[in-house]
């Protein structure tokens, strides 16, 4: 394998599997620790196996064509064929002739086939030759954009000196910019044919998808992390790769991107392309007022598209360098990007795009016979049950009717009759909805409390039916919504009137009222009134509601309706006000929307640094999708560290012999409390630099903080580290961790009493995932007590029922228990894994609790920690080893 340095032999290993995977068409799951250089060995493999298959299939193909371009064609049969009788007859009873006739033309057509193929890749691979050397063609492209923004700009000086002298012209009833307003006429309710509003010849965009390898990961970091690997990789300069992101990311358009939501910027991304392709006939039958009023957008130009997507495919680029090419081209990113995916090797492109279904046909991604490789899949399933879960409040849906119900009424002559019937379904499914958490509509929502408080979870069946909404087609009301563009006409209706986007009707009175903002005002004063309740926080968190419609988060959640009875629950959550509760559609079987993804591809690759407890992977998502188990590989790898750099330890009492058992019942005792004291006094003690230590809850945290404090046993720590708490708000964490880091390195100059720093951090919080406390940020990692998840939560607890019915009990464990102790344990490897990250990396791992000695426990920790774990009984043998490493690392230093 090509690489760009001696690799380690596990990367060897890795390679070597990964090749047989992809070549084999399997499913594998692949663990290596962070640290072990997994993203290298990924390019390297994948891209080693799809260049080795490109080959095979080109020398496959020119043995095919051979006969055809030597003329022998018809003369000699490619597959051999004995004389036969003549009233001799195949298996399938058909005449010999017959079958050596059908036999004969598909031989031609897949040689006229290959034919075309070649020609299409010839011409490709010419004129991506000719941009890499042809400098000239750059330039020429440049200059011409230059030319026509001139001419742009020329025109609309002309434009304002004749409009000067000629005085407004009012359209009818309406202002010409409330045009962009008005539904346009929706004539059926079936799909109809995609309008393609490009003019010029669109072969390339039929272009036939190659081979190639679709990566995806969690964040756009990560991406850009392993675009930047790929550009340093030996494949960097001949891999046609293409980074694809979500409009916010990709777009160039300021105008566009100052809405700053993205389902905003979506809206408005799509309703300026069919301003676009509209253009033509509005500009020959509605005149200048109507024309004025659409928008479109100047970088969405096919010619400068097609001349980014080239740029793309000739150069490896990340997100950063394609928004830059982008701005510089004055053509869009977005759809540029996905024009280069039928050429493109490899597709790097987020989580969310490739496992959404309908995202992935919007993007034009074909996973036939494709490789996927999956990174970071720790949390695959968990990700996948966000992506098609999600929850409306009562507020939303109130905000929603009552928005809606204004438009309706101000624009009802314009509309035409389809548009008022779906307008009058999506009324009434708001109506009902807000009836299933014991509200009314017409009422301000933060005003009704609710009789009965509590949480209910449902079948959609039996929410449709409860709800008296099962004789509507959600299908259609969702199709409407999404080829009418109904939410982002009405966030321009609001955005217009300047009204606040939470405000709700009181009562019917105010429908009487002239004006929508003289409505929507009355409504934000009368929350004021002496005696009425309080908008509490959670109502009031105005800026999420003001950056999209609600109607946008509402056409979600009657998406989610759609799945299957057996595939998802809806969760009535009923609390203090109709505004505070909420209806939420929780996904329980996310294998149903992972299936298609393993059935379409050729192989899928799920890869992580922690990927234990794979049974979850598995069972609950690989045998749910109906994967063969012979189809599964797992390959697990050690860390490239020697053994003594590691020294994990599972400590079952503490320096008084106080037993270690941080279960709900015994974690608030003082005595517990004290005991993780006097633990961690002992160790800041002896270890040096930073100690990072993770406890299960925000809560617990604050609560163990609080006790020490009172007891004094902080101003004990603080003596020989400095102690910092990790901030509940993101935007806070990354000042934390510089002065955290600044500080341990000013201790380790300056000598002293002070030894470093003292980390009291959160399992699953900012800082166990996607940080690393490399060297002296992290020589001592301490996990106190087991992180299980809150039982009691209403979506876990349908999760356990659904687990038990459908899934087989595993070694006389039932399925739900399984669940529970593997989300621990997944939680508390991604933590532990934060500490040893390079090969010259050093640092111990602290357990405290004696039930991680138990065997169902201890065997779903990585292989590579297992292997070198102790489990001591009492915290003196354990403090022994702590010093010998500390002596160690003295020696060292």
């Amino acid at each position: 394998f090509p690489f760009p340095y001696t690799p380690y032999l596990i990367q060897e290993r890795f390679m070597a599997a990964l090749y047989g995977a992809l070549e084999a068409g399997r499913v594998g799951i692949f663990e290596s620790p962070t640290g072990t250089g997994k993203s290298l060995s990924l390019i390297c493999g994948a891209l080693s196996w799809l260049r080795d298959f490109e080959e095979k299939k080109q020398r496959e193909e020119a043995r095919l064509l051979a006969p055809a371009e030597s003329g022998q064609e018809g003369k000699k049969p490619l597959t051999p064929a004995g004389p036969a009788p003549p009233d001799s007859r195949d298996a399938a009873g058909e005449p010999d002739w017959v079958t050596a006739f059908v036999q004969k033309k598909e031989e031609r057509d897949m040689v006229d086939r290959l034919k075309e193929e070649r020609i299409r890749r010839k011409k490709r691979e010419d004129r991506l030759e000719k941009i890499r050397h042809n400098v000239q063609l750059k330039y020429a492209a440049k200059r011409k954009r230059s030319e026509e923004d001139e001419t742009k700009h020329l025109l609309q000086l002309s434009k304002e000196v004749l409009s000067e002298g000629a005085g407004v012209d009012v359209l009818e009833q309406l202002d010409h910019n409330e045009e962009e307003l008005i539904l346009a006429e929706y004539e059926s309710d079936e799909e109809k044919k995609v309008v393609s509003g490009l003019e010029e010849d669109d072969d390339d965009l039929e272009e036939e998808h190659v081979t190639k390898i679709y990566y995806c990961s969690r964040t756009h970091s990560q991406l850009s992390q392993f675009v930047h690997e790929v550009q340093k990789s030996p494949f960097g300069k001949d891999t046609r790769l293409v980074s694809l992101g979500s409009r916010q990311n990709l777009c160039v358009n300021e105008e566009v991107r100052r809405l700053g939501a993205l389902s905003l910027i979506n809206d408005r991304c799509m309703e300026m392309q069919k301003n676009k392709h509209e253009k033509k006939s509005d500009e020959e039958s509605e005149g200048k007022k109507r024309r004025a009023s659409r928008t479109v957008c100047p970088f969405y130009s096919y010619e400068q598209m097609q001349f980014l997507r080239d740029e793309v495919l000739v150069e490896v680029k990340d997100i950063e360098q394609l928004v830059a090419l982008g701005r510089e081209t004055k053509a869009c990113p977005y759809y540029g990007s996905r024009y280069a995916i039928p050429a493109a090797q490899l597709v790097v492109l987020p989580y969310q795009m490739l496992l959404h279904e309908p995202t992935r046909s919007a993007a034009g991604i074909k996973l036939k016979d494709q490789v996927v490789i999956i990174d970071e899949a720790h949390n695959l399933m968990d990700t996948i049950t966000c992506i098609h879960s999600v929850e409306v409040s009562g507020s939303q849906l109130c905000c929603a009717h009552s928005q809606l119900l204004q438009y309706m009424e101000r624009y009802r002559k314009r509309l035409k009759a389809k548009n008022l019937m779906y307008i009058k379904q999506i009324l009434y499914l708001l109506e009902r909805f807000v009836a299933m958490l014991g509200g009314n509509v017409n009422q301000n929502p933060s005003c009704q409390v609710v009789s009965q408080t509590g949480t209910v979870l449902k079948s959609i069946n039996d929410f449709l039916f409860q709800s008296q909404i099962d004789n509507i087609n959600l299908f259609k009301v969702q199709r409407y919504c999404e080829k009418s563009l109904i939410s982002r006409k009405l966030f321009g209706f609001v955005e217009r009137y300047g009204g606040p986007a939470t405000a709700v009707k009181t009562n019917k009175e105010n429908q009487k009222l002239a004006g929508l903002q003289n409505f929507l005002l009355t409504l934000h004063r009368g929350s004021d009134k002496e005696g009425a309740p309080q908008i509490p926080p959670m109502e009031a968190e105005n800026d999420q509601l003001r950056t999209a419609s609600p109607l946008m988060q509402i056409e979600g959640f009657l998406s989610a309706l759609t799945n299957a009875n057996q595939d998802g629950r809806v969760i009535l959550s009923r609390q203090g006000t109709v505004g505070q509760s909420s209806l939420k559609f929780l996904l329980l079987n996310p294998a149903v929307h992972f299936a298609k993804v393993v059935e379409e591809c050729r192989a899928v690759i799920i890869a992580g640094g922690t990927m234990q407890p794979v049974a979850d992977f598995r069972e609950q998502l690989l045998s749910c999708a109906g994967v063969d188990p012979a189809r599964v590989v797992e390959f697990s790898c050690g860390h490239v560290i020697p053994p003594e750099n590691i020294l994990p330890i599972i400590l079952c009492s503490g320096p008084s012999n106080q037993q270690l058992e941080f279960t709900y019942q015994m974690r608030d005792l003082p005595q517990m409390m004290d005991e993780t004291g006097r633990i961690l006094c002992n160790l800041c003690n002896v270890v040096p630099g930073g100690v990072v230590c993770f406890f299960p809850s925000y809560e617990y945290e604050k609560q163990v903080y609080a006790h020490w404090e009172k007891t004094g046993l902080l101003t004990r720590l603080a003596t020989k580290k400095k102690i910092f708490q990790e901030p509940k708000k993101a935007n806070q964490v990354e000042q934390v961790l510089v002065e955290y880091a600044k500080c341990i390195k000013r201790c380790s100059q300056a000598g002293g009493q002070m030894t470093g720093a003292l980390l009291l951090s959160v399992v699953g919080g900012k800082m166990s995932e996607g940080i690393n406390f490399s060297d002296d940020l992290g020589r001592c990692v301490i996990m106190v007590g087991m992180p299980y998840p809150n039982i009691k939560s209403p979506e876990l607890q349908e999760k356990m029922t659904w687990l038990d019915k459908t899934m087989p009990r595993a070694a006389g464990q039932a399925p739900s228990r399984v669940l529970i102790e593997n989300l621990c344990m997944k939680a508390v490897n991604q933590s532990i894994g934060r500490a040893i990250r390079h090969q010259k990396d050093f640092a111990s791992i602290l357990l405290l609790d004696h039930r991680y000695a138990r065997p169902a426990i201890f065997n779903k920790l990585p292989q590579w920690i297992r292997e070198r774990t102790q489990v001591k009984p009492a915290f003196g043998s354990a403090f022994a080893e702590l010093r010998k490493v500390r002596t160690c690392i003295l020696c060292t230093a």
